[in-house]
């Protein structure tokens, strides 16, 4: 039986939930500043789990229907059938629904949606098992930036869809394998060309194999102003995500928030008197 919000000790919870996922933080956890629109939360409401529906959708017991926030649900087909049997485990629980944003053109909620009673978050449970991304997906903003640490955890345990290292960006076969469905690689970027239309990062030689990013005019300056340009982007490793395609080569077009810069350890260079330094 679920919690009503007639309890003082239930309202202070939900107002808690609602401002920690404000951000993106954990739920434990407390913001400092609003965000973006997109991911203000709406008012915390409970309801039941009542089902799962195709690539993760969420049925509540309300009548509602719901996509985990900051999650993208698995293309493969065993990957996914693992994160249903990982929420369908939880069917019947109470669940504390916090809404994002409108409804989708099918009606169907962005939603953080935690277990009431123990406090499990699905969308962090699903990703940290390894049995989900940490993505945007159309919305601009990554509303929970911290899943993304959730992810590199489970990476490092290779969980789930990490059993296999990340797909190098220079591994032409193997990006062109998952034509058409959603994909993480890492590489070095090349060369970054700007155009009118949009920009282009490419991660290999000229009539090499491998990936080509591209940003749309609109996402460039997005990026721009988070302090990304094709001065800071060449000649460093990135994380990028999203749907493959097959032109001239592989290529993926990456939202605002779908390539992280890795950091690197400081590589030697040779000094004034021909001992070798640290790049600083």
């Amino acid at each position: 039986m679920t919690r009503t919000a007639g309890s003082k000790g239930w309202r202070t919870r939900a107002a808690r939930i609602a401002a920690a996922l404000a951000l993106g933080a954990p739920v434990g956890a407390m913001p400092a500043r609003a965000g973006p629109a997109e991911c203000r939360p709406g008012a915390a409401r409970t309801d039941l789990l009542d089902g799962i529906g195709l690539r993760g959708e969420i049925r509540l017991a309300s009548g509602a229907r719901a996509m985990l926030d900051s999650l993208r649900w698995p293309d493969a087909p065993e990957a996914a059938e693992a994160a249903r049997a990982w929420l369908d485990a939880r069917r019947g629980d109470g669940l504390t629904v916090i809404p994002r944003g409108q409804p989708d053109r099918w009606g169907r909620e962005r939603a953080d949606i935690e277990v009431t009673d123990s406090d499990i978050d699905l969308a962090g449970g699903l990703i940290g098992a390894g049995l989900a991304f940490a993505d945007a997906g159309e919305a601009d903003s990554l509303c929970r930036p911290a899943l993304r640490t959730v992810e590199e955890a489970a990476r490092a345990q290779r969980l789930g869809l990490w059993r296999d290292p990340v797909l190098a960006a220079t591994d032409g076969p193997g990006l062109r394998a998952l034509a058409g469905r959603f994909a993480v690689v890492e590489g070095r970027i090349r060369h970054v060309g700007e155009r009118s239309a949009r920009a282009y990062l490419d991660f290999a030689a000229r009539g090499g194999d491998g990936l080509t990013v591209t940003v749309s005019k609109r996402t460039w300056r997005m990026m721009r102003a988070h302090g990304l340009s094709a001065a800071s982007l060449e000649g460093r490793r990135v994380r990028v995500r999203g749907i493959l395609e097959v032109w001239r080569g592989p290529t993926l077009e990456a939202a605002a928030d779908a390539l992280e810069v890795l950091s690197e350890p400081d590589r030697p260079e040779a000094g004034p008197d021909g001992e070798r330094g640290l790049r600083r």
